[in-house]
């Protein structure tokens, strides 16, 4: 999937703002999160040397458990390398629809078009808009997120 980065930019809000956004009751959890997790150094740095080559962008919602726990590492990982982390903030389930999971509005349309089945969706692009990878509500491959995005940008071309 090949994204316009510039409408991407233009509809999300970057990490720490949604974070601060987020309901009171919700945006304490995000922000303990973030207050005690600590990065892993090494992948830190192999990240660094990478983090203007690619953006993430995420769907979450604030009721989201993995969201809570996921979100707040990215948000570290944006103050601490300069990675550029945008979030498509307020999903909300359609519990009434046989057709789709997520309400339109609040959920953005966007969740149609990257097929958003469960967040945190985190969806890896290059500076061309080309995905090169995706994190479906917590790390697979690796014990941690900044392990796994290592691993997503040191496996696809740039």
């Amino acid at each position: 999937m090949n994204v316009d980065l510039l409408e991407i930019r233009r509809k999300t809000v970057p990490v720490g703002e949604y974070i601060l956004s987020l309901e009171p009751l919700f945006k304490d959890k995000f922000l303990v999160k973030k207050q005690v997790y600590e990065l892993q150094d090494d992948a830190v740095e192999e990240l660094r040397k990478t983090a203007n080559c690619f953006l993430v962008i995420v769907f979450s919602a604030g009721w989201c458990r993995d969201c809570a726990e996921q979100i707040p590492v990215l948000a570290l990982l944006a103050e601490a390398i300069g990675l550029e982390v945008r979030v498509f903030g307020g999903l909300k389930k359609d519990p009434l629809s046989h057709t789709s999971k997520w309400r339109i509005p609040p959920s953005p349309p966007e969740v149609a078009a990257f097929e958003v089945n469960a967040i945190p969706l985190m969806v890896v692009v290059n500076s061309s808009g080309k995905e090169i990878g995706r994190i479906v509500e917590k790390p697979k491959m690796k014990p941690t997120l900044e392990q796994e995005l290592l691993e997503i940008v040191k496996s696809r071309p740039r």
